[in-house]
């Protein structure tokens, strides 16, 4: 099966459930064949628009770093600018409004190496200047799992980055600089987590993927993983300067079928199974410290973006219009400080 593959996606068709709730996606990616890190996908503005348009009202979207893109040459710690130069591009276009009436891109992450410290400094300044209106922050992944059956999925491939003093005073110089750090780890990593944004509290932190939970491999039929999610989900949650995104849970590695099926799965079944995950981050942060997210296309091997937005609004239809309208636009606009 391929990945994200459209004619099988297109197996299944909805109906768009309530399409005049707005909606800010707060994480996608864009890559093509020749420079991302999967290499067999193109995911570029064409493909975006045919998804955000598909029949949710999607205004607006945030772009995070897929190392993609990035300048062939000049230093290494210099090399990500060309990703945000990139991008820049494409929200460019699409604010003409050539691809439909969502802003894709209105807010930009990059990729800075926080391990430099104070030395990444020079490194988001030029982040900015490859977008003034829409550099919004970073994600420096720091995925880690001593089992050799779970991808490693960093750049950097170190144990224990959120503790060591290098990365600790290059996350303070974004925060210094009103940036924000994306926290992409697995669920084992949630206490470090934990301990870094109690001790970096002037840093806005967006917990990627509900965490990181891992169902998989070695973390395959087991309680002890659920409550060790659960634990360090709450851990976390006590930190004021630290969001949720809900979503990513179509990766396969979460330990869902669903990219296997012969026949995708319905938004009753996604938002049946979903719920459990879903609405203990929401009990643990808030509706004001979470918000909804595609992951496309990474989440689009296991189903559509229609159907994707279908189960979301099915889960939280017992939440408050005001609860609601936090989790699928207000908190990730003001996170992101996405401009009307």
């Amino acid at each position: 099966m391929p990945f994200g593959g459209n004619d099988w996606l297109a197996l299944t068709t909805e109906p768009t459930l309530e399409p005049e709730i707005p909606i800010c996606d707060p994480h996608h990616h864009f890559w093509d064949q020749r420079t991302g890190r999967i290499p067999h996908q193109r995911y570029l503005l064409d493909e975006l628009a045919a998804d955000v348009n598909s029949g949710h009202n999607v205004r607006s979207t945030v772009f995070v770093e897929a190392r993609s893109m990035y300048r062939a040459s000049g230093p290494e710690e210099m090399r990500p600018v060309g990703e945000v130069e990139f991008v820049q591009g494409l929200a460019a276009a699409s604010a003409s409004g050539l691809y439909g009436p969502c802003r894709a891109a209105a807010s930009i992450v990059g990729h800075a190496n926080l391990n430099l410290g104070d030395r990444v400094e020079p490194v988001l300044e030029a982040l900015r200047a490859a977008s003034p209106s829409r550099f919004r922050g970073i994600r420096h992944s720091v995925t880690w799992d001593p089992h050799p059956e779970i991808e490693v999925t960093s750049a950097h491939r170190q144990e224990g980055q959120l503790a060591s003093d290098n990365f600790r005073t290059g996350a303070r110089v974004l925060a210094r600089m009103g940036l924000s750090l994306e926290g992409w780890m697995y669920f084992p990593q949630l206490p470090e987590l934990a301990d870094f944004a109690k001790a970096v509290p002037d840093l806005t932190i967006i917990l990627n993927h509900i965490g990181g939970l891992l169902r998989v491999g070695p973390y395959a039929n087991r309680d002890d993983v659920m409550t060790a999610w659960r634990n360090g989900i709450a851990a976390v949650a006590e930190s004021p300067n630290v969001v949720v995104k809900l979503g990513g849970i179509g990766m396969p590695r979460t330990g869902f079928d669903w990219h296997a099926r012969d026949v995708p799965a319905s938004s009753e079944e996604l938002a049946e199974s979903m719920a459990p995950l879903m609405n203990y981050c929401i009990e643990q942060f808030g509706p004001d410290r979470c918000m909804f997210e595609s992951n496309f296309p990474v989440d689009k091997v296991s189903y559509s973006y229609n159907v994707m937005y279908n189960a979301f609004k099915r889960l939280s239809g017992g939440y408050s219009a005001s609860e609601r309208a936090a989790m699928f636009h207000d908190t990730a606009v003001r996170v992101y400080r996405v401009e009307a």
